[in-house]
């Protein structure tokens, strides 16, 4: 009689506790930010992992990849099957996990790394770190993205349970949380952020003298170790500084990474240099004075760098290959309507 007491015990112990990790799977799905509508961004990192694999070409880095640079028309002009894993405001030791983690799941052939973060040197703020570490799967590389991204405000198990800290979101809850509580919205195309609003730039900035142009060690330290992952799995990685006009690129930061980039044998590409060249119009071409490229800059960037690419790294044309093809002419297809609403 005992033993059946026992298991019965037993059986409504396990009972409870599916219940209640079901409630509290539940409450931290409800509660957290569902990056559908509304900072879209946070969504990016995880839409990856539906599409993870056969990209001959992955970028990283911060806004200046995913709302510039098109694997929609890299694709279309030179059959080259790209992804852009960039994420807001993403630091240079954030790329390097993001692209540590990326290689579990394929080793391209080419790796792009968008020079831009090299200017941070530590954390600037929970929002922008949440939009990049939130929707990461569970490894090694985000535990380690963790502790190396947090500001001193932040904690640790706020990551490993959001509810911790989103359970004030309770009297913020709109339609928004209610609507993709079952499913995600995704939002980007192969990584690339398409925004067609033109607001162009009014003014040019002027350069502020620094007292120090120096880039951090730390940021050295993660250049490294980007270089060193890339030639352990025989990746070619190549550097490249985005067209924007803001923040401002100071020569002494671009003598830097040209400095950097031959000592080890790199190349990099500064666009900011041959704008005119690839047909950039600040008064029709961005959509936000010159931050970032709307879809007729980032079409025009994406083509040129797409010669540059196919003529320079050996990658394969696709669109000869029924099966990519196939996949791809349908991606171009929803593509181009996006484009076209």
């Amino acid at each position: 009689m005992k033993k059946h007491t026992r298991i019965k015990t037993g059986i409504s112990v396990v009972l409870v506790l599916v219940v209640f990790l079901a409630l509290f799977a539940f409450a931290t799905r409800l509660l957290e930010p569902k990056y559908a509508e509304t900072l879209k961004e946070g969504s990016m990192i995880s839409q990856y992992y539906e599409e993870a694999g056969g990209h001959e070409v992955i970028f990283v880095g911060d806004c200046e990849v995913y709302a510039n640079f098109s694997p929609m028309e890299l694709y279309r002009q030179a059959g080259i099957t790209a992804y852009v894993r960039g994420t807001p405001q993403q630091l240079i030791w954030q790329s390097y996990y993001v692209l540590k983690e990326t290689f579990h799941y394929e080793i391209p052939k080419v790796v792009v790394l968008n020079v831009n973060s090299m200017r941070y040197s530590e954390p600037v703020s929970e929002a922008y770190n949440r939009l990049t570490i939130d929707r990461m799967r569970w490894s090694e590389e985000k535990i380690e993205i963790i502790k190396a991204s947090m500001t001193e405000e932040e904690n640790f198990w706020s990551y490993v349970f959001p509810i911790l800290r989103y359970h004030s979101r309770f009297d913020e809850l709109t339609s928004e949380d209610i609507e993709y509580l079952l499913h995600d919205e995704y939002n980007t195309f192969n990584g690339y952020q398409m925004n067609k609003e033109v607001r162009p730039v009014d003014t040019l900035p002027t350069e502020r003298m620094l007292a120090d142009y120096t880039f951090e060690d730390i940021d050295y330290d993660y250049l490294d170790r980007i270089r060193e992952l890339c030639e352990e799995n025989g990746v070619t990685l190549v550097l490249v500084k985005a067209p924007s006009v803001y923040p401002y690129w100071y020569d002494e930061y671009d003598a830097q990474i040209e400095d950097y980039a031959a000592e080890h044998g790199l190349d990099f590409y500064n666009f900011l240099d041959v704008a005119e060249e690839i047909g950039i119009d600040y008064s029709t071409d961005t959509y936000d004075e010159g931050l970032h490229l709307n879809l007729s800059g980032g079409t025009k960037l994406s083509t040129y760098f797409s010669q540059i690419l196919s003529q320079e790294y050996d990658l394969t044309d696709y669109r000869t290959d029924e099966e990519v093809s196939a996949i791809y002419d349908e991606k171009l297809a929803q593509y181009d309507a996006a484009a076209a609403e």
